[in-house]
């Protein structure tokens, strides 16, 4: 008798130590997903003054500037114009309040971020926030 017993608590215990696994195999795969259309390259700007952004919204619109100047959106270059498109479509799919955020490296340009705040106000586009670091190394 005791060895069936042992033999059905083996099964539930094997299943239950699989299902534990697969969970961790799909934190571990989505964990990073959310950075994945940031560019690393990118070295913002540090403001000690700066307030934290605590809540997040799920239509924001990532704008990368890098050292050289070039625009990004998902790791994909965009020229002006085509900057402008995709702000324009943003605004006709989720209202004016949709919110821009510009990643720019410190060495960047202030022009290409005042063209950045430009294609937002001529698509509309009044919530623009600059993101930088609050503190050196983070």
């Amino acid at each position: 008798m005791r060895k069936r017993e042992d033999e059905s608590l083996g099964g539930a215990l094997i299943a239950m130590i699989d299902v534990v696994f697969q969970i961790i195999i799909f934190f571990v795969c989505t964990a990073n997903l959310q950075d994945s259309g940031r560019d690393p390259r990118i070295q913002l700007a540090v403001a000690p003054h700066a307030q934290l952004v605590i809540k997040k919204d799920p239509r924001e619109i990532v704008v990368d500037v890098d050292s050289h100047g070039s625009v990004t959106i998902a790791r994909t270059p965009l020229s002006s114009g085509q900057l402008l498109h995709v702000l324009r479509k943003a605004t006709a799919e989720y209202g004016r309040d949709v919110p821009v955020i510009v990643r720019a490296d410190g060495r960047a340009s202030h022009e290409m971020v005042r063209q950045i705040m430009d294609a937002s106000a001529a698509a509309g586009i009044w919530r623009i926030k600059i993101s930088a670091l609050k503190e050196k190394g983070g």
